[in-house]
């Protein structure tokens, strides 16, 4: 069966924490028929949401792995990906926006547009995903769709346009005004699952009207056709989505749709949406590179007939061995075939193609272009492409931000150390910004993350699925060292002992480097230094950059630039001017000024108005830059940067603070240096570390 491109969806739910994506999925696989009962997301019936399989989700209520499953829809098939909000799970939303065609951006309409909403909406624009947003939560105290609607626009930069209305809101929300058909649909039954269709009340018909002549104003952009219905009051439904679609699917225009999954309003006409707004899977320019040619761009064609190109954007250690979720960008995958991993150049056969309903999965035979569906049993690495054996491509790879906090691990016994190694080394290879190295000082293992949860979330995950008891260190905080002035540097390397020894002599300098993290610079002239001992000079000053003088950090932000040098034909080598480059690395460091930086992270605490003063005042000691405040309602919201190092334990001197009203999120902004006092009390500890040892 050849299935129709155009009637394939593949959309990612994202949204800011505690927003309802969850709950938003089980309404949709309720009524597409995939399960046949609603369970809520803190199961308290003991069953828990069908997205959220993991033990751990399900006790704390969050989703910590994105999970993906497929449903039917009024004739169209919709593969979603049911995505963390989280921001220490951030590369969970990242890869799953790599190859999502579209996406439902939801916003809580009492919280409106929060900090990981920006977050979400800023790696939508990175993938270019067009979005419809759902307004969620309207039956809640507060809820203002109006207002969210407004923020949209003034906070996301967003063209947003409301196409329904409430009929009602907070306790009184009984349905919704699609001002497309201008009909009333109210949600009948235990479920919601029966729409009727009735005439607008009277009580809103006039706000109803005000908002469809500003839908038709914002789609009319997009659509001569129906510009000119509309001047001669004569425009239809089609014509409406057709333009609405096109605005949607250049980026240019965001449909705003509103409802309560909880209470079962609003979800499918937000699943028409799906259908009438997002794009089909040739309706996104996707690119590969071309590595026959040099690396040459060029646009997958989409076509199920062409090779095959598909890539591999999640692996997940299930009950039977290895599960790789792939996108399927041109041609067919079919079970049996021999496919090559263009990273490695491996050939592998297909033995089982799957397809994934959260943790259940069904086989099939074929996948074609546009599909996302699973494989079994195969080795591979998150972001390989795998290709056809005729031909060499690879997918351009995914944005993987770097850790920002570490802590140690110890294994109580040796049967621990070898659950653990085998943990680590499944998590490393299932989460990019989970890494994992041993100190080569202190022996010890080092596990680095995006934020304290993350950690925590893997460290329980060893102690349950490998039944690795460890003891864990303090977290530490990822410091960086960095110069701020130019020095010179002019380095000669001798070794004399008996037979042939080593010589070579580097000068040139180093400076700030605004942009990227290291630079090398060859302006050597008239051979002082011999062309196949550059490379060692550019490999040296790479290794002395791995750990500063001050405190041990890794240096980012030089260029070292070469413009002299001497060598000797029998004694020079490769190592000699490696030790050379490092020696003059080092003479050169001192004298540039040094500093040390540390993360700030981005933070916004929300909690009730009459603990502001007590919230900013708790930022201000943390060496805390307040940015800005806002007030919604009863609430307020703080907005600051704050280093790293200030906030461990943040969370149980807010909830003590706020009677546990008030919550925060926060995520890495950038790296600044830290205050002299501060940089005193890090240099002091690395030393006396350094000592211990």
């Amino acid at each position: 069966m050849k299935k129709d491109l155009n009637r394939v969806r593949n959309i990612g739910i994202s949204a800011h924490i505690d927003s309802g994506k969850t709950t938003l999925t089980e309404r949709i696989l309720f009524y597409t028929q995939r399960i046949h009962a609603i369970h809520e997301v803190r199961g308290k019936d003991g069953v828990g949401a069908k997205m959220d399989s993991m033990e751990l989700e399900k006790e704390r209520g969050i989703t910590i792995q994105s999970a993906a499953t497929y449903c039917t829809w009024k004739d169209h098939n919709i593969n979603i990906i049911d995505t963390p909000g989280h921001v220490d799970f951030t590369i969970e939303v990242e890869r799953a926006l790599r190859v999502l065609d579209g996406a439902v951006l939801i916003l809580c309409s009492v919280g409106g547009v929060q900090s990981q909403s920006i977050t979400v909406n800023r790696q939508m624009d990175r993938y270019k995903v067009p979005r419809i947003a759902f307004i969620n939560k309207c039956d809640r105290t507060g809820a203002n769709p109006e207002r969210v609607t407004g923020q949209l626009r003034e906070k996301l930069k967003l063209n947003a346009v409301m196409l329904q209305v409430p009929i009602g809101l907070e306790g009184d929300m009984k349905g919704v005004v699609d001002l497309v058909t201008m009909k009333a649909l109210y949600f009948e039954g235990d479920n919601g699952e029966t729409i009727r269709e009735a005439e607008i009340p009277a009580a809103i018909a006039a706000e109803c009207e005000t908002r469809r002549e500003e839908l038709l104003d914002a789609a009319s952009m997009f659509s001569d056709e129906l510009m000119e219905a509309v001047l001669e009051g004569t425009p239809t439904p089609e014509m409406i989505r057709e333009a609405v679609r096109k605005g949607t699917i250049s980026l240019e225009l965001t449909p705003v749709f509103i409802g309560s999954a909880y209470k079962n309003k609003g979800v499918q006409p937000m699943l028409d949406a799906v259908n009438y707004y997002l794009p089909t899977p040739t309706e996104v320019e996707n690119t590969a590179l071309d590595l026959s040619k040099d690396e040459e761009q060029f646009a997958v064609s989409n076509n199920p007939d062409d090779p095959l190109i598909a890539l591999a954007f999640k692996l997940e250690e299930g009950r039977y061995g290895q599960l790789t979720y792939i996108r399927v960008y041109q041609g067919t995958m079919r079970k049996g075939d021999t496919i090559v991993n263009s990273r490695d150049g491996r050939k592998v056969k297909i033995g089982r193609l799957v397809r994934m309903h959260s943790d259940e999965m069904e086989d099939i035979d074929e996948a074609p272009a546009g599909d996302i569906v699973a494989l079994f049993g195969i080795d591979c690495a998150s972001g390989d492409t795998f290709t056809s054996p005729d031909i060499s491509v690879s997918m351009s790879s995914m944005h993987v931000p770097a850790p920002v906090i570490s802590l140690s691990i110890k294994p109580v016994d040796n049967k621990a150390q070898v659950n653990m190694s085998k943990a680590l080394n499944r998590f490393t290879k299932e989460d990019p910004t989970f890494r994992t190295y041993v100190d080569a000082e202190t022996n010890e293992t080092i596990v680095c993350g995006m934020g304290e949860l993350h950690l925590e979330v893997y460290i329980e995950r060893m102690k349950r699925e490998y039944k690795a008891e460890m003891e864990v260190g303090a977290p530490q905080v990822s410091y960086r060292e960095t110069i701020t002035q130019r020095a010179d540097f002019n380095y000669t390397h001798k070794k004399q002992t008996g037979g042939s020894g080593q010589f070579g002599r580097v000068a040139g300098y180093m400076e700030p480097l605004e942009e990227g993290n290291y630079e090398f610079v060859d302006n050597i002239v008239g051979g002082t230094i011999p062309r196949e001992y550059i490379p060692s000079c550019d490999k040296g000053f790479q290794k002395a950059l791995e750990k500063g003088a001050l405190a041990g950090a890794q240096i980012n932000g030089v260029r070292c630039v070469i413009n002299d040098g001497a060598s000797h034909a029998v004694d020079s080598s490769d190592i000699a001017f490696q030790l050379a480059a490092i020696g003059g690395f080092k003479e050169g460091y001192m004298k540039a000024k040094p500093v040390i930086m540390e993360p700030i992270m981005k933070v916004a605490v929300e909690g009730p108005t009459e603990f502001q003063g007590g919230i900013m005042g708790s930022i201000n000691q943390r060496r805390g830059m307040i940015i800005g405040t806002s007030e919604e309602g009863t609430y307020t919201v703080v907005e600051a940067e704050v280093p790293l190092s200030e906030m461990f334990g943040y969370s149980t001197v807010l909830r003590s603070l706020t009677q546990g009203k008030a919550e925060f999120t926060m995520e890495f902004a950038t790296y600044r240096p830290v205050p002299k006092g501060v940089a005193e009390e890090i240099i002091k500890k690395a030393k006396a570390e350094k000592d211990k040892k």
